[in-house]
Formats: structure tokens, C-alpha cells, sequence
């Protein structure tokens, strides 16, 4: 009882930090270009991290540190800087809701690339997902205009990117815990992070500048808290519960994302929550276990 109180209790935590990303993206794109805020966000998270990385770099074995690191670049690197071209054309909530199909692509991933078994309710589940991110799309008008379907696009890859992360660490680092893959991940993946920030000027701004300090700021909190200490945790819940339950954190992240994009006013109504109502379904049915 008290091992799934605290998967539920950790389900939610990691709902309440990663739905508030969305919006704390929207924050740091006030002054500063994607490019920059996605390499601030993995460059603070790296700077946490980095006393630990140091104590478990020698420890973790050497034929899994090209594993983690990409694990760092699938789990945190390329969709932070995919959600935040994203955002520069999309709604926040929209972004939010549209992550909430990392289940499905957990199941994709899992069946394509780790002889995961696929089940009629899986299939069944995955038509319906995408049914209700077909719907969600058709209810905002200006979403079919080709432009944003592209900044769409970026979400979509992003969430392919967590799935088969998902599925990457939990069958090939379930002997690694889980600070040490988050901490040595993340704190490797600042290296390049670090050379975009550089390469974009960031180091030439006036850093003094109240707008700049701002988006620089919630973007160090983005990191620091929506990386960093989500990723420990969710590595946690992934050695827990399993692949599957730890990708069913979406179920929460939207709702979260959505509350935050009615405080910014931001195009949310009746039918984009009953699409996303949808998709949740569809995740549903597809992870439900059959006697």
C-alpha cells in the first residue's frame, strides 16, 4: 500500500513540476530566442548536477556512458529545444496537451525498437490518441494554417524522443540509479548546451537588462526544477513502477498545463478540453491490463 502511495504521491509531483514548463518556456521566450532558453534550461540543470555527476562519473560502467548520454539527449536535450521553437507558434496549454501522447509512443517505441508485445487494446487505444489530437487540432481554426502545424510537428517529435527514451532506460540502465543517470545525463548534455548559448550570442546580451534578467531567470528555474530535479525523480518512478506507468505522468501534465494557460488567457475552451479527454482515453485503453 505505502509502495503505491508513493508512486502515486511521486505521479503527481512530477505532474504539478513538468506542467508548469510549458508556461515558465512561454516566460523566457519573452526576451530570449528558443535556441537560448532550451540551452539556459539543460546549462542550469547541468550546474546542479554537477557535484553529483562528478561523484558517480567513475562508478557508473564505462560501456553505459554513451547510453545515458543519450539518454540525455533524447530525455531532456533535443525536446527542450524542441518545445521551445514550438511554443514560439503555439499555445502553452496546446503544447501541454499535445505531450500527453508520450504513453502512446512509449507503446510504439517499445513495440519498433524493444520487442515490446503490441495487444489489440494497444492498437485500439493508440487510434483513438491520435483521433483526439486530429480533434484538438480542428478545433483551433488557425492551427491548420501550415505554419503552425510545423511548430506542432516539433511537439510530436519531442514526445517520440520521450518514448523511446522510456523504453531505452528501463531496459538497458535498470542496474543504475537513478541520481546517477540523471546527474551524469544532464551535467554531459550542458557541454553542448553550453557552445549553443555561445554560438547565439547569449554572452553578448546586456544580461543586466530587467526583461533579459527575468527570462533568464525562469529559465534557470525551468532547468533547476523541470529538469533537474524532474528527472531524478522520474528515473525514480521508471525504476518503480515501469516504463509504462512512469509515461502515464501526462495524464496529469496536461490538466496542469491547461489551468495555467486559462490564468494567461491563453485559447482554452470546452472542445480542446473534451479532445484532450480523448487522448487520455486512448492512453487509457491502451495501457489498461487485461485479465
Amino acid at each position: 500500500m505505502k509502495h503505491g502511495f508513493l508512486n502515486w504521491f511521486i505521479f503527481i509531483v512530477l505532474s504539478i513540476i513538468w506542467g508548469s514548463s510549458f508556461v515558465l518556456i512561454k516566460e523566457g521566450l519573452v526576451a530570449l530566442s528558443a535556441y537560448q532558453v532550451a540551452s539556459l534550461r539543460i546549462v542550469f540543470s547541468g550546474i546542479v548536477l554537477l557535484p553529483t555527476a562528478v561523484k558517480y562519473f567513475i562508478i557508473i560502467p564505462k560501456n553505459k556512458l554513451l547510453i545515458i548520454f543519450m539518454s540525455g539527449v533524447l530525455g531532456s536535450l533535443l525536446p527542450a529545444y524542441l518545445f521551445c521553437i514550438a511554443e514560439e507558434g503555439i499555445d502553452s496549454a496546446l503544447a501541454g496537451t499535445l505531450n500527453s501522447l508520450t504513453p502512446i509512443f512509449v507503446i510504439i517505441t517499445g513495440a519498433l525498437f524493444f520487442n515490446s508485445t503490441t495487444t489489440t487494446n494497444k492498437i485500439f487505444g493508440i487510434i483513438i490518441s491520435f483521433t483526439g489530437s486530429i480533434l484538438l487540432l480542428l478545433s483551433k481554426g488557425h492551427m491548420q494554417e501550415s505554419q503552425n502545424l510545423l511548430y506542432i510537428s516539433f511537439v510530436v517529435l519531442a514526445t517520440i524522443f520521450y518514448g523511446f527514451n522510456v523504453n531505452m532506460v528501463h531496459t538497458h540502465l535498470s542496474n543504475i540509479g537513478s541520481l546517477q543517470i540523471a546527474a551524469v545525463a544532464l551535467t554531459l548534455n550542458a557541454v553542448p548546451a553550453l557552445l549553443v548559448l555561445v554560438f547565439t550570442g547569449y554572452f553578448g546580451l546586456p544580461l543586466s537588462d530587467k526583461g533579459i534578467l527575468f527570462s533568464t531567470a525562469a529559465s534557470a528555474v525551468l532547468g533547476i526544477f523541470g529538469t533537474a530535479v524532474a528527472s531524478i525523480i522520474f528515473y525514480m518512478l521508471v525504476k518503480r513502477a515501469g516504463a509504462i506507468f512512469a509515461s502515464m505522468v501526462t495524464y496529469g501534465i496536461p490538466f496542469v498545463a491547461i489551468i495555467w494557460g486559462i490564468v494567461y488567457h491563453e485559447e482554452v475552451g470546452w472542445k480542446q478540453v473534451a479532445c484532450l479527454l480523448i487522448i487520455l482515453l486512448g492512453v487509457y485503453i491502451a495501457n489498461r491490463k487485461i485479465k
